[in-house]
């Protein structure tokens, strides 16, 4: 689960990365600048999300050993 965790959160990154390259900062809201500005966003909730369940399968891991 953690390469798993791992491997999406740098495709995501990259997708980030990818769409900021696209982004027209004359037109932001038009055209291409606005699909390049919602995957980003898209993108980064979901680096979000797979922190937030790397942390819970951490605190999960250390409540079975107690």
């Amino acid at each position: 689960m953690k390469i798993f965790t791992f491997v999406l959160s740098l495709i995501a990154i990259g997708l980030v990365i990818f769409n900021a390259t696209k982004l027209d900062f004359n037109a932001l809201f038009e055209g291409e600048s606005q699909t390049a500005l919602i995957t980003m966003l898209a993108a980064l909730c979901a680096v979000v999300l797979l922190q937030i369940l790397r942390i819970s399968k951490k605190i999960e891991k250390l409540a079975n050993k107690k």
